[in-house]
């Protein structure tokens, strides 16, 4: 790669100025918002890919994505444009930047005392290459002692990433190491820096695969310093200021889309195993999981049918029912929907080579193209090669369209689960349609499982126009979160793995995906044990995605009954998820409409308690419950870091209060999770549900856990479930502000929207040995009734 180095101003606009690199490249600086910067360079003057499927700050892209040079969706607040010597210094109302001589970037940001303050910094010797050959960029930036790493979605190991190496290359990870593997299943190169006083985000806009190095290496030659290497595209990077981590999150979720806001029964349980439909009686193994979760008295929502039901063999093929295996389809999905459940199929996109419809996809040219040939390319995939689904060709969208519609949509299956879409395609140069303008696949791997989720997406608007659709991916890159909830693939059996995806789920949230969750009990290896399987489920059910799933090596299956012993552990764990249903359900609307965080590591709602910042097995579930997952055997307590919060926190189960920043020490039965609540809280709880019902939710609870002085607020936000009339105000948005005195309990509760739900009456309960009186609305009281709608 050759360094880029002497600039000069080559315009100037009202969104941007640009400069001329070493006579021949075009380095651009946008000011996108007063807190967001971006710096995009186009070598010879020309871009590798003039596309992005990633920013979406204002809505949803175009299928054959957003222009790379709109600047459509930003309030472009305009800049001040200074000269001094051989610099240039651009600032907004936030941030400024200084651009040297050789080329370099120094980044300074306002403080709230008015100063401006070190942000970032580039490596003052060679901090932009570009190769000569047309492919392969690097920016290398300084790395100072005082700075921690965190973002780059799902990855392994700890939460701060500083001093390690990662690759973005979508992998089957199967039964991979929670602690260590590299790579994984998703594409996200953002960085959270965070220094001592300030935050700020890095997210590189380039879907090849590509290396960040975060202190891992040393070079004599040059300071300490952080890498982001790719092998192809441009070098095209947004820089967001925080200053607090929870805002630079935040920012990037605006920059990139929305979450997704699903159907409450998709926060339900949910069960799975590939065990099921690899039985020869597939649908008779299905229907008893009905009876059973009866029996156990398990509540649950749906059931994910893995690839088993496609098969002939050992193999899979996308759009085929074994009718062997399953002879009924709409019977099967009568049954689950008589019981109150949903259905989710597994589907593949890519088909074996003797797949029934192979050579009906490659006559219409559905594939993506061998980069020597007109043929379809063939890689490795489920013991076999087969060839994948090109979804940047429309003739292929609407061919996996009426494939979703016709087997499954209209078999009575609800959802698609979009899996082994890593698209593990070697073949750098073979060619994709690229909506009508032809492009490598090296540009865009990761597009393809982000435009997948989006041809499943539509078919089910398209199917059931009034219901909110849900569906799964594993693998994606930024933006995914507009489309689909996800997981962290196929993870392997043991205690270890249980505390490296806490962390895993929390990087995932911190880099834009809040909807996620854990395959439960492991997915692969030997099944667990009964210990480790209760810690599971109960870690499990305090993530918004609850899946026990498994394939297990020993044959066996993960089952909520699978240890008799324990199973009165496991229905009280996911009993304990459904009475706190309301609060997930107002969390997902959250970070639908708010861009809040549902996981959030301790640290992101209390960065000046220094001990947050360390390594910890806990978590907070919106910013009102902290989690503390047993995660080691024969644990029977919990040593747990109380964030400072400056209101204390009480035990969930026993009611005691405890000061924020110490240490204490919890009872951990195996029966029972520990779990805190925020003082100042008021959870909202549902009865006994076996499983999402709105006509049979008639029971509302709101669990206060009051300050002892002062004042708190917060919101219950409740609708049909699975309709968008919230959009038009049919839902219910219950306010409530808790002000405390050494007397009283106050609360004052007001209510929005038309929505009337099916309970009338909210019930207050307060801590044990709680003796101050409580208010509502100015009067004593222990319960409010709802206004009727007008």
């Amino acid at each position: 790669m050759k360094t880029l180095k002497n600039w000069t101003l080559a315009g100037k606009y009202a969104d941007r100025i640009e400069l001329r690199v070493d006579g021949r490249h075009l380095f651009c600086l946008y000011v996108l918002e007063a807190s967001l910067f971006r710096i995009l360079i186009k070598r010879n003057g020309e871009l590798a890919l003039d596309r992005t499927w990633s920013i979406a700050p204002e809505e949803d892209v175009p299928w054959e994505g957003r222009d790379r040079l709109s600047v459509a969706g930003f309030s472009l607040p305009g800049y001040q444009l200074e000269t001094c010597d051989d610099r240039l210094i651009i600032s907004s109302q936030k941030l400024r930047v200084t651009i040297h001589q050789p080329l370099w970037l120094a980044w300074e940001y306002l403080d709230a005392d008015n100063q401006w303050q070190p942000l970032a910094e580039d490596r003052r010797t060679s901090a932009y290459l570009l190769n000569e050959h047309g492919d392969g960029v690097a920016h290398y930036q300084r790395r100072f002692v005082n700075e921690r790493y965190y973002g780059l979605g799902e990855k392994a190991g700890d939460l701060e990433r500083s001093g390690r190496r990662f690759e973005m290359r979508n992998l089957d990870a199967m039964g991979y190491n929670a602690a260590s593997t590299d790579p994984l299943y998703k594409h996200i190169p953002f960085t959270i820096t965070r220094r001592e006083q300030v935050s700020f985000g890095l997210f590189y806009d380039n879907l090849s695969s590509c290396w960040l190095d975060l202190g891992n290496e040393l070079d004599n030659y040059h300071q300490p310093y952080r890498r982001y290497q790719a092998e192809a595209g441009d070098l095209d990077y947004y820089l967001m200021l925080g200053p607090r981590v929870l805002d630079v999150t935040k920012a990037f979720v605006r920059l990139t889309g929305k979450t997704c806001f699903g159907p409450k029964w998709s926060l339900g349980y949910s069960g799975s195993t590939m065990h099921y439909t690899d039985a020869p009686d597939a649908q008779h193994q299905l229907q008893q999981f009905i009876q059973l979760c009866r029996r156990h008295a398990i509540p649950c929502d749906a059931f994910q049918l893995s690839s088993g039901y496609t098969s002939i063999g050992n193999k899979r093929y996308v759009f085929n029912w074994n009718y062997e295996k399953v002879p009924q389809p709409r019977q099967l999905s009568a049954a689950f929907h008589e019981a109150g459940l949903r259905l989710a199929a597994n589907i593949k996109p890519c088909l074996l080579q003797d797949h029934p419809r192979y050579e009906e996809a490659a006559a219409q040219g559905l594939f993506v193209r061998d980069s020597e040939t007109d043929a379809p390319e063939r890689s490795c995939f489920w013991d076999d090669e087969g060839s994948h689904l090109d979804f940047t060709n429309p003739d292929a969208i609407r061919w996996w369209q009426q494939g979703v519609t016709s087997q499954l949509l209209e078999m009575g299956i609800d959802s698609t689960w979009n899996d082994n879409n890593e698209y593990e395609i070697w073949d750098g140069e073979a060619r994709c349609h690229g909506f009508g303008r032809p492009v490598a696949i090296k540009h865009i791997r990761p597009v393809m499982p982000l435009l997948m989720m989006r041809a499943s997406l539509e078919a089910q608007q398209r199917f059931a126009p009034q219901r909110r659709p849900y569906l799964i991916s594993r693998s994606g890159c930024a933006g995914m979160q507009r489309y689909a909830q996800t997981w962290s693939g196929d993870n392997r059996t043991s205690w270890q793995t249980l505390r490296y995806n806490i962390r895993m789920g929390l990087g995932m949230s911190l880099s834009g995906l809040y909807n996620v969750g854990h395959d439960v009990g492991g997915f692969s290896g030997d099944r667990p044990d009964a210990e480790l399987f209760v810690r599971w489920v109960q870690n499990g059910v305090m993530h918004p995605r609850f899946t026990i799933h498994s394939w297990n090596d020993d044959g066996t299956v993960n089952e909520p009954w699978m240890y008799p012993g324990v199973t009165d552990s496991v229905r009280e764990a996911i009993r304990l998820r459904y009475r706190l249903l309301p609060y997930f359900y107002t969390l997902l609307w959250q970070a639908s409409v708010d861009d809040e965080p549902m996981l959030r590591p301790t640290f992101l709602d209390h960065e000046h308690d220094v001990q947050t910042w360390q390594e910890t097995d806990d978590f907070l579930l919106g910013r009102d419950l902290l989690v503390a997952s047993v995660v080691e055997p024969a644990e029977r307590q919990r040593r747990v870091w109380l964030p400072d919060n400056g209101t204390g926190w009480y035990c969930f189960w026993s009611d005691q209060w405890y000061g924020g920043g110490q240490w204490i020490t919890l009872d951990a039965p195996l029966e029972r999770l520990p779990l805190l609540a925020r003082a100042g809280a008021c959870l909202p709880m549902s009865q006994r549900m076996a499983h999402v019902d709105a006509a049979a939710d008639d029971r509302r609870e709101l669990r206060l856990f009051p300050l002892s002085a002062g004042q708190s607020e917060g919101l219950l936000f409740e609708d049909d479930g699975e309709s968008h009339g919230w959009r038009e105000g049919d839902a219910l948005w219950l306010r409530w502000r808790m002000d405390c005195s050494a007397t009283r309990i106050a609360l004052e509760v007001s209510q929005e929207g038309r929505y009337q739900p099916a309970w009338r009456q909210l019930d207050i309960t307060l801590p044990t040995g709680e003796r101050r009186e409580l208010w509502i609305n100015g009067e004593p009281a222990t319960a409010y009734r709802l206004r009727q709608a007008d």
